[in-house]
């Protein structure tokens, strides 16, 4: 056997850094916002980002609920828009820890919508 086997990285560690996060600075109360700056000041200026604003506060209290991870197969466009808007609104100083928190919460905005029934946009796009 080899002394010096050659290991592969672990992806999936939690130690790894977040490169926004590197560039501009923690999250948080004297993140990228600076000291005193609440998380409904981050999305100044549109209703539709200051909901979006709630609604990761609101997913921040959830966190304590035990995840599990999961696959799923989407188109490459689909990945890349969804890398860029997550990237985006870490510029913009959202208080969003990571891609799951992000995908958690487009995902419950979706099954909410479809609880909608015939009023559900989701819904007209499927049938």
């Amino acid at each position: 056997m080899a002394a010096n086997k050659k290991k592969t990285p672990d992806f999936f560690k939690d130690e790894s850094f977040d490169p926004i996060e590197v560039a501009t600075g923690p999250s948080g109360p004297s993140g990228p916002g600076g000291p005193g700056r609440s998380q409904d000041q981050d999305f100044e200026g549109s209703s539709h980002n200051h909901a979006a604003g709630k609604a990761i506060k609101k997913l921040a209290v959830s966190r304590a609920v035990h995840k599990k991870k999961a696959g799923f197969y989407i188109s490459v466009e689909l990945l890349h828009r969804f890398n860029r808007k997550f990237y985006e609104l870490k510029l913009a100083g959202a208080a969003i820890e990571n891609k799951s928190a992000l995908i958690e919460l487009a995902l419950a905005f979706a099954l909410d919508d479809l609880d909608k029934g015939t009023k559900s946009r989701v819904l007209k796009n499927i049938l």
